[in-house]
């Protein structure tokens, strides 16, 4: 071969690689996403929804440089603690954790990054170091502080003044199933309102018949705490409270929308938004253990006139005038 033809084909050969390395696809990154509502929930489908189009304005679409593998647990302890399992073991950039989803993916890895949305105190439950400073492998955003669980008794004695008994729904398994009680039931005097727990667990037939048995009174009246139980038996609540005329406070508004008398608590659905912006953060190099833990921005007041025409109640015009939405 001629000294020239050889070097011509060197100089061919060495650009190759270049040109090859330049059509290359970009980078998959991966993303888990353990929630405990089922695929064909509403609410679920609309905290999806609003995370992935999130991290499609940040440049995340699902398919081309990303995927997000889904898993859901149905509020269930041993579900949460196998797909927390499955999803570690697909060796994710990072985990986004629903509420109860928090604690099974922090036992399963110490090490994949974790965004948790709609956790109730992250520093009590161990979750963080602190608020500012988590300090390990989690960061994310607070369901609320425990201060707000005064509001919702305050808010059925508003809208209930007759109500002189209130039962509180609550998971006692969790640390913010206490708190929250514990705030209400230091409130509660103050109103003229006795409350007492009704303490959930993963059987539905039980929260009917603690619901049923403790409706028989005069004057009675429930307030919904936040947990993933609660949360996955929706429809039963909602369903229990119509069906025994009781004048019910929840911590969502998706109660609201499904049927329910009021709502106050965060926008849920925010939080979904603004995880997808830590998670961008994460895939791009940052540490959870720098970002620090957020509060709400937003909370919603929510009231359903056709329940409370249902349940024989006028709402006070102070209340109205205070709403975010009211549902006619």
């Amino acid at each position: 071969m001629k000294r020239r033809e050889f070097i011509a084909g060197l100089g061919g050969a060495a650009v190759w690689p270049f040109a090859a390395r330049g059509q290359q696809p970009e980078r998959m990154r991966r993303v888990g996403v353990l929630m405990g509502l089922a695929a064909d929930d509403p609410v679920g489908q609309a905290q999806a929804k609003a995370f992935q189009q999130s991290l499609q304005q940040l440049g995340w679409t699902d398919g081309r440089n990303l995927r997000i593998d889904y898993r859901r647990t149905s509020g269930t302890v041993e579900n949460s603690r196998k797909y927390a399992a499955d999803l570690v073991a697909l060796s994710p950039d990072v985990i986004l954790a629903v509420g109860g989803a928090t604690l099974p993916v922090l036992e399963a890895t110490r090490t994949v990054p974790i965004v948790f949305t709609a956790t109730s105190d992250p520093v009590g439950s161990g979750f963080v170091d602190s608020l500012s400073r988590p300090g390990g492998n989690a960061t994310g955003f607070m369901l609320f502080e425990y201060s707000l669980s005064a509001k919702w008794v305050e808010l059925l004695k508003q809208i209930a003044p007759g109500v002189t008994r209130a039962a509180v729904l609550r998971d006692p398994a969790l640390t913010s199933g206490i708190g929250q009680f514990s705030v209400i039931q230091y409130v509660a005097p103050s109103v003229g309102v006795e409350v007492s727990p009704i303490n959930i667990r993963a059987d539905a037939n039980e929260i009917e018949r603690a619901v049923t048995a403790f409706a028989r009174a005069a004057n009675v009246g429930l307030i919904v705490a936040a947990s993933p139980l609660v949360t996955v038996n929706r429809d039963l609540i909602i369903a229990l409270a119509a069906r025994h005329k009781l004048p019910a406070v929840y911590y969502d508004r998706a109660f609201v929308t499904g049927g329910g008398l009021i709502s106050y608590g965060p926008d849920l659905i925010d939080q979904f938004r603004r995880a997808a912006a830590y998670v961008d953060r994460i895939l791009k190099g940052e540490k959870p253990a720098d970002m620090p833990v957020q509060a709400p921005t937003k909370y919603e007041l929510v009231i359903n006139l056709r329940t409370a025409k249902a349940l024989d109640l006028e709402i006070p015009s102070s209340v109205l005038a205070r709403a975010d939405e009211v549902i006619e």
